[in-house]
């Protein structure tokens, strides 16, 4: 019987998501090399020789060695920084982060296939990529404003009238006050004269009315829909707010979904995707986002759909569609 390849996973060291994945492949006695980027170079050693047209090597840390050539999948969740030496001055830290991105980076860019590549990763992230993107694939996407400019903003909610303010990214801000998250939320003409959206960007959008809500979580061509019922009008405008009063249904997605979304992950390059949806009263499903990078182990925790199996289903290999990468 052939031996199991290994499976890569770059993460950083507290990850409950990436863990599930994890013990999945432990139960099915896949070989998994776990690591962080962070890792390199004080805790893990690096060498590889392009042999033909492939980079034949290892990654080594003290316990274990991972052979570049025995990769069948690697599985990018959200590594830190290069760990450097504390000796190097600020200068050579630069430099050496430089040469570590380049190098460390650019060989295991070279190794395949990912899920998800960090470069398209990082092409996806771009909120008015995905939209554009989304729209092309023939999915229902609201009228959407990005700008720094204060009158523009108010005459576009004027416009429409209910209008929602999203950020572009969900990382939060630290200060005096502690961590806060921005959250979507609605907003008035008035607010738009707030001279402080002129100090970087904004995103602005129309407002649709909600039934319910639908995280489908993508892994190459299994779908994975769960309908989120939120209980207060916090929840209501975005349910990060208020997680205890959601709820979880599992239902199917719509073929004419299905395949405009596979469509829209092919275009960005993704394997992977957690996108988010509004469903109408009417039933239209109106496409709010993809995240290349999204939480998904609470879909899986809420709903029991086997997310993480499907995962390490594609990692070893067995997924129907490696010939996008």
């Amino acid at each position: 019987m052939t031996a199991a390849r290994s499976v890569l996973v770059l993460t950083h060291t507290f990850d409950p998501t990436a863990d599930y994945v994890v013990a999945e492949l432990n139960r099915r006695e896949v070989p998994v090399f776990r690591c962080d980027v962070a890792d390199f170079p004080e805790s893990m050693s690096v060498g590889a020789e392009l042999s033909g047209a492939a980079w034949s090597g290892q990654l080594r840390t003290a316990q274990r060695a991972l052979d570049l050539d025995d990769v069948a999948g690697i599985y990018y969740r959200r590594p830190t920084a290069f760990d450097l030496h504390s000796e190097m001055s600020e200068p050579e830290r630069n430099w050496a982060a430089s040469q570590a991105r380049l190098g460390f980076g650019g060989l295991l860019a070279a190794v395949e296939p990912w899920l998800n590549h960090p470069h398209q990763i990082g092409l996806a992230e771009y909120k008015p990529v995905q939209l554009r993107a989304a729209a092309r694939c023939g999915l229902r996407v609201p009228r959407t404003l990005v700008t720094n400019d204060p009158k523009q903003a108010r005459r576009f909610v004027e416009e429409l009238g209910d209008v929602v303010s999203k950020p572009f990214t969900s990382r939060g801000v630290s200060d005096a006050e502690g961590y806060r998250v921005p959250y979507a939320c609605k907003v008035t003409a008035e607010q738009c004269d707030n001279e402080n959206i002129a100090r970087t960007m904004h995103m602005f959008q129309q407002w649709v009315p909600k039934h319910y809500e639908v995280r489908l979580t993508v892994v190459d061509d299994e779908f994975f829909a769960a309908r989120i019922d939120a209980a207060t009008a916090e929840a209501a405008e975005d349910w990060r707010t208020d997680y205890a009063a959601l709820s979880y249904s599992v239902i199917e997605t719509p073929n004419f979904v299905r395949s405009r979304a596979r469509s829209l992950l092919d275009l960005l390059g993704l394997r992977f995707g957690a996108l988010d949806f509004v469903v109408t009263p009417a039933g239209d499903w109106s496409f709010l986002e993809c995240n290349p990078n999204g939480q998904w182990a609470w879909i899986e925790d809420e709903t029991s759909m086997p997310i993480a199996a499907a995962l390490a289903d594609a990692l070893e290999g067995r997924g129907k569609t490696l010939d996008r990468q």
